[in-house]
């Protein structure tokens, strides 16, 4: 190719290409200084335009790397040549992380390097495409899936990255054609042929593009996933088995709730106990409008085996004491615990700190304060079992009873909160008088057909929506903190105080305990994860409600009158608690009954089946891989078959035409490369001498005689077809 404008041209088009595929690293990961692996792609499209001799070229690039990598990572001047000591060190450092497969523990300066390596192999290859192959339809076609992925799936907006990557794509895959016919045909190329193949091409694109833009388009048939990603790269749990992507689980941050979550059957730990319980982790107070902080951070230190002295429970409240064993299988540093615990014990003497605010127990070393992740301890609590006619008797926060400070804290609520919520919990609770009643009242309220437990239709609410106002009055579509969180805040909205608990429910029964038959042992994994409610009585102390529909907690109440009689406006008893999984499979089937197909439902199946069958997709996949490869690789011996079956029920003269190209093509393939300028007569005696026949050389006479008369005598194909059998049998390897 010469070095001429039009080959200009195609040099700037594949680095147009190439820079596609930079332009969303910057917004999508933390590597700066983009412009300098642009300005690298740009030095080495013109290195290899002006053909300037390897050697060269590849000091100039080593330089431009070099300079880039002291620029970005060392203090000491480029040409104060210590700073390279240090790089050649850092090299062998990575290359033997490299060994021993630590990804993550590659450095800065080694991630850069293998950049600017990555980007000249890519440069060459575009190079090579665009040089010797005039052939660029892949390197297009990838780039294209590229940035429509990143744009499907990531914060990044492709929106002109496809008009670009289109145009360019187009323009620079129609002079390759034109280049290639050039030399197939052995024309001579002047500005006349030029202009008079560019012309149409460029109106082509230029009515492609503009057609594109100004065209009507329908509006999305899924619903865009970035949301559902964003919300699951927030569920990172910080406290987890390590980071991972949108899985349901405890973790620290609740400042923004929402958005679906993936489930995840992972053990947490195992409980021994006489019954199921609802293990507590922390609470918190402070509502935000988006989700829940604590206030503040009040923590102290207790010895291991002290009582624990967070919010007791009060005495004219009936209880019992029982224990429980926790076996873990998480390295978990805080305490889970149930309600009313009185005592821990550890296998060895560890001290505890408290945050009184959160009622999170963290566990500690003795010796340095260092966090501890015990495998097992038992607990010491009491269960409480409440008279319904003592939680009725608050009516109203009596301030002998309860400090005025305490009621403001709980029941905070931010001053942009729609009046609609407050209107809505007046209207729920207008026919009761007392704080119990009013409580149950809007718990009873989210049962109700209105809501739906969903983990994967959840909203985000946008910059000016309200967490509990999206629920309540838009979606109502949620799971435990949709419930829990609209509850709290219903309840704080009439002045009644509530706070936030994160925890997990009872789990799954598994056996009897072989060391005492009157205890279970329960299995709980991270699907039980969940939050609830607790109300303050001043006589009572805190009492869990559970508003998640579908969800029953195991609170003690007792109904009766002082007679024995239960009351007539009171409903029948508890229902019995059900298993979380057996909540989500009947939430999951009455929802199948009641919506349509949920793109968001079948995203998340789709990546729980990834995630638990991903070794078995890779091995199919390369099984797939594997298969085209090696069809691929024996073209040489099914597509002649094909053809010949193809042509075989052919009668029409006019076949020869497309049967003498596609012989060309096949001889080619077989290996008998027809050289530039070769006409056609002499590479059929070349085939002939080859295969020691004259065959292609009858047979090139009739294709010439169709080419330049196009017609051949009545039967001509029925002979000739006979010779290019022939000719095909004999490329079959």
């Amino acid at each position: 190719m010469k070095r001429d404008f039009q080959s200009f041209l195609l040099y700037l088009f594949g680095f147009l290409l190439l820079w596609e595929w930079l332009r969303p690293v910057e917004q999508l990961t933390e590597t700066d200084h983009i412009e300098m692996f642009v300005i690298f792609i740009l030095l080495s499209f013109l290195l290899a335009f002006l053909r300037m001799k390897w050697i060269w070229q590849t000091i100039v690039k080593l330089w431009f790397i070099f300079f880039s990598l002291n620029m970005f990572h060392y203090e000491e001047g480029f040409f104060r040549f210590t700073w390279l000591t240090f790089f050649t060190n850092d090299l062998t450092a990575n290359f033997k992380m490299i060994i021993a497969r630590n990804w993550l523990g590659m450095t800065n300066e080694f991630r850069t390097f293998l950049l600017f390596i990555l980007l000249w192999l890519m440069v060459y290859l575009v190079h090579y495409w665009l040089l010797n192959r005039k052939r660029l339809f892949i390197f297009f076609f990838m780039t294209l899936i590229y940035i429509t992925v990143l744009d499907t799936f990531t914060l990044y907006s492709a929106k002109t990255a496809i008009v670009r990557t289109v145009v360019v794509g187009f323009a620079v895959m129609g002079m390759l054609t034109y280049y290639r016919i050039l030399a197939k045909e052995n024309v001579i190329s002047d500005s006349f042929t030029i202009r008079k193949w560019m012309r149409p091409l460029v109106f082509m694109i230029a009515f492609s593009v503009i057609t594109g833009i100004i065209a009507p388009k329908f509006a999305p048939i899924w619903p865009d996933p970035v949301p559902y990603l964003k919300a699951a790269s927030k569920n990172d749990r910080e406290d987890g088995p390590g980071n991972g992507i949108a899985k349901v689980g405890y973790g620290t941050d609740d400042s923004r709730l929402g958005g679906p979550f993936i489930g995840d059957d992972s053990i947490v730990f195992r409980s021994e106990a006489v019954e199921k319980n609802y293990w507590k982790v922390e609470t918190k107070d402070h509502y935000t409008g988006k989700g829940w902080i604590p206030s503040e951070s009040t923590p102290f230190r207790i010895g291991g085996e002290d009582v624990i002295p967070i919010f007791p429970i009060p005495s004219n409240v009936e209880t019992r004491v029982e224990s429980a064993s926790l076996f873990m299988f998480m390295d978990y540093n805080h305490l889970i615990y149930p309600a009313g615990i009185q005592r821990v014990q550890f296998q060895r003497n560890y001290m505890l700190e408290i945050d009184s605010t959160k009622e999170k127990i963290s566990i500690l070393n003795n010796t340095d304060s260092s966090p501890i992740a015990p495998d097992s301890y038992s607990m010491e609590y009491k269960v409480p079992k409440y008279h319904a006619a003592d939680l009725r008797e608050t009516i109203a926060a009596d301030p002998e009873q309860v400090d005025a400070e305490f009621v403001t804290r709980y029941t905070q609520l931010p001053d942009n909160l729609p009046g609609r919520v407050r209107e809505l919990a007046e209207s729920i609770t207008e026919k009761e008088s007392n704080w119990f009643d009013k409580a149950k009242a809007v718990e009873r309220h989210f049962g109700g057909s209105g809501f739906t437990y969903s983990q994967s239709d959840v909203a985000i609410p946008g910059e000016n929506d309200d967490y509990v106002d999206q629920f309540l009055f838009e979606t109502k579509i949620g799971y435990c903190d949709n419930f829990s969180t609209s509850m709290a805040v219903l309840l704080r909205s009439i002045g009644i105080p509530t706070r936030w608990v994160k925890g997990y429910t009872g789990g799954e029964f598994l056996e009897y305990s072989e060391d005492d038959s009157s205890k279970q042992i329960y299995e709980v994994t991270n699907n039980n994860a969940h939050s609830w409610v607790e109300v303050y009585f001043p006589n009572q102390g805190w009492v869990p409600f559970e508003p998640t529909k579908g969800f029953t907690n195991t609170i003690s109440i007792d109904y009766t009158n002082d007679d024995g009689t239960t009351p007539a406006t009171e409903a029948t008893a508890q229902p019995t608690p059900k298993p979380q999984q057996d909540v989500e499979k009947n939430s999951s089937s009455s929802q199948k009954k009641d919506q349509t197909f949920s793109f968001n439902g079948f995203w998340i199946s789709a990546k729980v089946f990834l995630d638990k069958n991903w070794k078995w997709i890779v091995i199919f996949v390369l099984v797939v891989i594997g298969t085209i490869g090696l069809i691929y690789r024996l073209r040489g011996k099914w597509i002649p078959r094909l053809y010949l079956f193809q042509f075989r029920m052919r009668k029409k003269d006019e076949n020869i035409g497309k049967a003498y190209l596609i012989l060309l093509d096949q001889l080619e393939r077989y290996g008998l490369k027809r050289n530039q300028g070769q006409t056609l007569r002499n590479y059929a005696r070349y085939i002939d001498t080859f295969f020691a026949t004259r065959e292609m050389s009858k047979l090139t006479d009739r294709y010439e005689q169709y080419l330049y008369h196009q017609k051949l005598p009545e039967g001509s194909w029925k002979d000739s077809r006979e010779l290019w059998e022939n000719l095909i049998k004999k490329t079959i390897a």
